[in-house]
Parts: C-alpha cells; sequence; structure tokens
C-alpha cells in the first residue's frame, strides 16, 4: 500500500515505524526537516519537507498515486485542508485526519461534500478513555476492549503469593469458578515475549495479558494480582485538554482534585465541572501535594504537557504515599524508561491513539486493532469473511490453520457470545477473532490468513 502520512511528530512517527515492515511504500511530510531526517536514519521511508496543506507539496510527495493520506499534523485546519484536496483534487481513495478541536467533529463537516475526512481521530478523548480503564482496573497496566465492550484485556504484573504464580498456566481452571473461562493471551518477561503454553510456569514480575469476557475479568484477575480497591480518590496534575476531559468524565464516580499552575486556565476548567475541585498550584510542590492529603488518594494522574514534571510530579506522588501514579509521557524512550520504577505506569500518548489508526489501515477486516506494549506488541480484532472454498480460516478447526509465528487466537466472539477457544474450536463466517501477535513483524501474515481469496469466477 502506497501511505502518506502528514506530520512526522510522535503519532505520524510511530504509525510509519509500525506500517514500515509490512511491505507498505510510506512517504512522510512535515514543515520540521530535523524530524523527518532523524526517522529517514531510521525507516525505510521517504521524506518531504514542506507545508502538508499546500498541493505542491502534496504533489511532490507522490499523492497522486497515494491509497491512503493519513493527516495528523499540529494544526486541524492543514489536517482537514489536506483531506479535501486529497479528495477532491488527487482523488485518495481513504482519508484520515486527527482533530484536536471538538468543534470540527461534526459528522456534517466531515462528509464527503465538505472536508471529506473518511475517519476522524480525536486524540484527547483517546486518551481520556483510556485513563478511565486504567482508573476503573487500579492494577493493570493496561486495559482494552474488543467487539463493543464483550471482550476484556488487562495486562499485570504477576506478584509474589499470587495464586498462579509457579504454577503452570493450565493450573489456572483449577482455580476459576464453574461458567468463567479465559486466556492468558501471552507473557512477558524481562521485556521478551515468551513462547507460553500449558506447562508454562507463571513467575513473579511476569507481565501477563489476561483474556475473557468482560463480566468475568475481574474473578479472572484474581489469579494473578492482590485485588485492589476502586480508586475512590483521584489528584490530577494539569488541567490541560486531556486533564480537564479525564475530570470531567470521572468527577461523577470519584472524589476529583485537580491542580493547575495557570490560574487562568484552573478558572477556566472549574467552570467546566460539577463536583471536582480545582486549585492554582505546583504539582511538584511537596506541601501543596501533603495539604491535599496525597498520602490518602488512590491514584495520581499527571498529565500536564511536560514529560519531565509529569515524571517528578507522579514520583514525588508516589513517594509521599499515593497508592498507585501514572505519568502521561511523550517521549516513548522516557516512557520505558520510567515504568516499573517509582513510577506504576508511564503512558505514551501516541501509542494510545495509534490503535484507533491501525484499525483503518490494516490490509485485512479488521474491527479494531491495540498497539500493546508501548508498541512492542499487537492485538488485532479481524472479522471472518467467506465460506470453505474463498476463505482459508472459515471451516477449519484452529489445529487446522498454518501456524501462526508469534501470533496465538486468544478469543471467538460469535453472535454476541465469548468463546475461549482450543485446538478443536471451529471458525464461522461472521465470527469475531481475537488475536494477539508478540511479534509486529508477523502481522502482515496473520492478516492474509484471515483475507478471503479471491477465486477465478469472482475475477470474471
Amino acid at each position: 500500500m502506497n501511505i502518506l502520512i502528514l506530520g512526522a511528530g510522535q503519532v505520524g512517527a510511530s504509525l510509519a515505524e509500525a506500517l514500515v515492515s509490512e511491505a507498505n511504500d510510506i512517504t512522510l511530510v512535515d514543515l520540521d526537516a530535523v524530524p523527518l531526517a532523524q526517522l529517514a536514519d531510521r525507516l525505510d521511508v521517504r521524506t518531504v519537507t514542506g507545508n502538508a496543506a499546500f498541493p505542491s507539496v502534496l504533489r511532490e510527495a507522490g499523492i497522486e498515486s497515494a491509497d491512503l493520506l493519513v493527516a495528523v499534523t499540529q494544526s486541524d485546519q492543514s489536517n482537514l485542508v489536506a483531506c479535501k484536496l486529497a479528495h477532491s483534487r488527487f482523488a485518495v481513495p481513504t482519508r484520515i485526519a486527527r482533530l484536536r478541536s471538538a468543534d470540527f467533529l461534526d459528522p456534517a463537516l466531515l462528509s464527503t461534500e465538505n472536508f471529506a475526512v473518511d475517519f476522524a481521530l480525536c486524540p484527547e478523548q483517546e486518551i481520556s478513555d483510556y485513563i478511565a480503564k486504567l482508573v476503573e482496573y487500579p492494577e493493570a497496566l493496561q486495559v482494552v476492549e474488543f467487539a463493543e465492550g464483550r471482550v476484556v484485556m488487562v495486562g499485570v504484573r504477576a506478584y509474589e503469593g499470587g495464586l498462579l504464580v509457579g504454577k503452570p498456566i493450565r493450573a489456572m481452571r483449577d482455580h476459576l469458578p464453574a461458567g468463567v473461562d479465559a486466556r492468558i493471551a501471552a507473557i512477558f518477561r524481562d521485556t521478551r515475549a515468551i513462547d507460553a503454553n500449558g506447562d508454562t510456569l507463571v513467575q513473579a514480575g511476569d507481565e501477563v495479558f489476561l483474556l475473557a469476557a468482560s463480566e468475568h475479568i475481574r474473578t479472572v484477575l484474581k489469579e494473578l494480582r492482590r485485588m485492589q480497591k476502586p480508586a475512590r480518590k483521584l489528584m490530577i496534575a494539569g488541567a490541560g485538554n486531556v486533564g480537564a476531559r479525564v475530570a470531567r468524565r470521572l468527577e461523577g464516580q470519584c472524589e476529583v482534585t485537580v491542580i493547575e499552575n495557570r490560574a487562568a486556565r484552573a478558572s477556566l476548567v472549574a467552570g467546566w465541572l460539577d463536583r471536582a475541585r480545582v486549585i492554582t498550584g505546583e504539582a511538584t510542590d511537596e506541601n501543596l501535594l501533603i495539604g491535599e492529603d496525597i498520602a490518602e488518594t488512590d491514584m495520581f494522574l499527571a498529565l500536564t504537557n511536560d514529560d519531565e514534571n509529569n515524571i517528578m510530579a507522579a514520583s514525588l506522588a508516589k513517594r509521599l504515599g499515593c497508592r498507585r501514579v501514572l505519568a502521561l509521557i511523550n517521549r516513548e524512550a522516557y516512557a520505558d524508561m520510567v515504568q516499573g520504577g517509582p513510577i506504576d505506569i508511564g503512558l505514551s500518548p501516541a501509542q494510545v491513539s495509534i490503535g484507533s489508526l491501525l484499525t483503518h489501515v490494516r490490509q485485512a477486516d479488521v474491527a479494531r486493532v491495540h498497539s500493546l506494549r508501548r508498541g512492542a506488541a499487537e492485538a488485532l480484532e479481524l472479522v471472518v469473511r467467506g465460506d470453505r472454498r474463498s476463505s482459508q480460516v472459515v471451516g477449519r478447526r484452529i489445529e487446522e490453520l498454518p501456524p501462526l509465528r508469534g501470533a496465538s487466537i486468544a478469543a471467538v466472539v460469535r453472535s454476541g457470545q465469548v468463546i475461549i477457544p482450543h485446538h478443536d474450536t471451529l471458525i464461522e463466517s461472521g465470527d469475531h477473532v481475537i488475536v494477539f501477535c508478540t511479534r509486529k513483524r508477523h502481522i502482515a501474515a496473520v492478516e492474509k490468513l484471515f483475507q478471503p481469496v479471491r477465486s477465478l469466477f469472482s475475477l470474471r
């Protein structure tokens, strides 16, 4: 596929990195030549320096032969203009835009007659929804949903003394109540995926991805984690777009305090919120945190636009007794470095957003994609199409499928029913199959397996 990515920031760079290994031809456009040069050194991509809203720049980037345009610059206006030009002047089949302002998220404005955006991504909303799930499951490192919420996958750290630690994976069934089933989709040990089977022993410190029907996931989590009490007292550092959205989302279920160092912004956000408290101050002020009972706070969320500030504030909150802390970190190198130390979760906004983009880029019929472990792994929800003649998977048991290197089928959703599959589970047309890929280089092979085969008759 010929893909044109406008914007070489965190989202654009992460998307290029995710797609470049999958036999795609990728061109990146940005006003700043420095990040383009850095990406060209690391990745097999073409780069063009210039304004992504200019027809001449788009033409230089090869838009006339593009199959997909992804506009993720820092400017909503540039992204919208680029999509409009891609449709009206260059007939690009698919156009995606990142839009930060809610004013533009109007279906009428995005219609073919206007800005011609096929899919609009709002990063702040995606991140806010993601953080809300982490508050709901305070023991989790990651929480993602499939099949419109019917299936939940949770990444947790196995702890010493857990029911399953030191035992084989197959022993999990011995602890689950009747009618409850689950799957350990993957285990990462010392940052590397291990080839797990029923005889694999779970070790303390393992990062384990558990998958189950949404109504069963809490029961299953008890296998590997001490269940923490739901977060009831929440403190948020930063009243920017993300912080304000999270506060608004959670103020009805938690006692929320927001700390913002800009008095005008604090006053503005306080007017948007009904129950949350907004105070003016620095989240790195030890006396302020102590005065706000940080030791009695269940979760501290550092959500400012400054990585270093977030790391310092979250680390301080943890030292002062907060039960669990999260820091929003744009630089992926920082996120990898801090998680597992005093900071429980280092969250990369780009990696949260990229799943939605990948959902619209993948070659097979993909309903959902989640980027996991900061891009090291991926989980896909694939929709099965065709019949036994046109599909390599329909009407076949899992044990009959070609080996999926670096990937495993974790769940099947059929007519709303969640099935934890075994070797003899039959795949049917219309199934939503959730596949966990621990090695991203094998994703293209997984997609190809689930794509219907066009027969000679269908070509006539």
